[in-house]
């Protein structure tokens, strides 16, 4: 099994999401995160005084499958993500070792479903 956490602009949300949904991803955690990367913060100018916003709003996905949907998973958060513009965002792969649905005591794959 494998944990994808994918770093992704917040509009692009809706559009990842469903792109995992048809590949047959079941399950999905989403948190509203703050960060940047190469694309640094922006100057903002609020009641005329001018200021720097280090932190960029950002959406984090992770996403717990089964190593034979990695790869597909990948794929489809990439293309559905993409802009084509800085800040578009990362993809991180972790492996798991182990998965307990609590409800039932199901584990590790079966737990996935």
């Amino acid at each position: 099994m494998k944990k994808i956490e994918a770093i992704i602009k917040p509009f692009k949300l809706d559009d990842v999401v469903e792109a995992l949904s048809e590949i047959g991803v079941e399950g999905v955690s989403v948190s509203e995160i703050r960060g940047f990367g190469r694309q640094k913060g922006r100057t903002e100018i609020y009641k005329g005084a001018e200021y720097v916003v280090d932190f960029l709003p950002k959406t984090k996905i992770e996403i717990v499958v089964p190593d034979d949907l990695c790869e597909p998973a990948i794929s489809a958060i990439a293309k559905s993500a993409k802009t084509g513009k800085i800040g578009d965002g990362k993809i991180f792969v972790y492996n798991v070792e182990a998965a307990l649905r609590i409800r039932t005591g199901e584990r590790d794959e079966t737990a996935l479903t």
